[in-house]
């Protein structure tokens, strides 16, 4: 009885250790399997998302820096974009001083990397006025020894200068369709429109009065305010 005893024992005790064995195998079976799934998912995905690659054109519109120096309220250097102008400058400076003049500043002239504004002062724009003939006072004011103002009209595109109250401004009474479309928010039925009014309405008597056309808001007024004139 004793080794009957014993042997059950032992074929229990066998049938455990298999029994263990079995699952330990099946297990390692199981979690090798769903390791390789993990890999293979996580091997497919890096191949599937599509990297990102930053062109020299976005690098260098995230890299422009233009310096602004004058009559403005925070002269420094800023980031810009290739679709900024000078007047968006001007505004991330805090905006112009009671003191500026900007008879001689192209407005809208788009920025470059490295470029230089300058926005002088009334005194200064006057002094000039006082004692150089109208092109050579802007050719001597922009193109100092010292620093060039990139943000000046070309001179070598304008055979004729305007007063000094209005160089650099779109006259809205008198701009063609194209003059108009360089302003900022306005494209070809916007400039249209303008032209419609005034002819309707014998001109306008206030820049303020571009209001009152089709499509031109406080939010659009406020962007060219600082560009037109009458």
């Amino acid at each position: 009885m004793d080794d009957n005893l014993m042997r059950k024992k032992i074929l229990i005790i066998g049938a455990v250790v298999i029994v263990l064995l079995s699952g330990g195998y099946f297990l390692y079976c199981y979690y090798a399997h769903m390791r390789n799934q993990t890999q293979e998912i996580l091997a497919d995905t890096k191949e599937t998302v599509p990297v990102k690659k930053v062109s020299k054109k976005e690098e260098k519109e995230e890299t422009m820096k233009v310096d602004i120096k004058g009559e403005v309220k925070k002269p420094n250097i800023y980031s810009a974009t290739q679709d900024d102008r000078v007047i968006d400058i001007i505004t991330k400076a805090g905006g112009l001083t009671k003191n500026a003049d900007t008879s001689i500043i192209n407005l809208s002239k788009k920025v470059k990397d490295e470029m230089v504004i300058i926005i002088y002062s009334k005194k200064e724009i006057k002094e000039y006025k006082q004692t150089k003939e109208k092109q050579q006072q802007v050719l001597e004011i922009c193109e100092q020894e010292d620093v060039k103002n990139d943000a000046c009209i070309d001179q070598e595109n304008e055979s004729n200068l305007e007063s000094s109250e209005t160089h650099g401004l779109i006259n809205i009474n008198t701009a063609t369709i194209e003059q108009l479309q360089t302003l900022p928010k306005i494209g070809q039925s916007k400039a249209k429109s303008i032209i419609s009014y005034r002819e309707k309405n014998n001109g306008f008597k206030t820049i303020e009065e571009i209001k009152n056309v089709s499509g031109i808001g406080e939010s659009v007024f406020d962007q060219i305010k600082n560009l037109i004139t009458i």
